[in-house]
């Protein structure tokens, strides 16, 4: 299982940036996938996740309204679409999945908000 982000960066209170999580070694298209957040001295927190159809998909209260989770199955990329980003969003961004009870992770893609 590899997962593979990108798509952070530097960007102003009130900008957009979008992540993707480009996934291979899997069925992609029948795994749930998920996208975490975590800053230093924090524990890494659940962002927003989306079904393997992505029919379904589920936010952090902190994020519901701004970011929009999607997913292309065949492309296996799994996006993060983040509108009106808040200095409080700044954090490395993780993609994730669940395959036989283990938890696979990509590297991280950093994003920070600031003026």
């Amino acid at each position: 299982v590899q997962l593979v982000e990108s798509g952070g960066g530097l960007v102003q209170p009130g900008g957009s940036l979008r992540l993707s999580c480009a996934a291979s070694g899997f069925t992609f298209s029948s795994y749930y996938m998920s996208w975490y957040r975590q800053t230093p001295g924090k524990e890494r927190e659940f962002v927003a996740g989306v079904s393997s159809s992505g029919d379904f998909k589920t936010y952090a209260d902190s994020v519901k309204g701004r970011f929009t989770i999607s997913r292309d199955n065949p492309k296996n990329t799994v996006y993060l679409q983040m509108n009106s980003l808040k200095p409080e969003d700044t954090a490395m961004y993780y993609c994730n999945t669940v395959r036989r009870m283990v938890n696979y992770w990509g590297q991280g893609t950093q994003v920070t908000v600031s003026s």
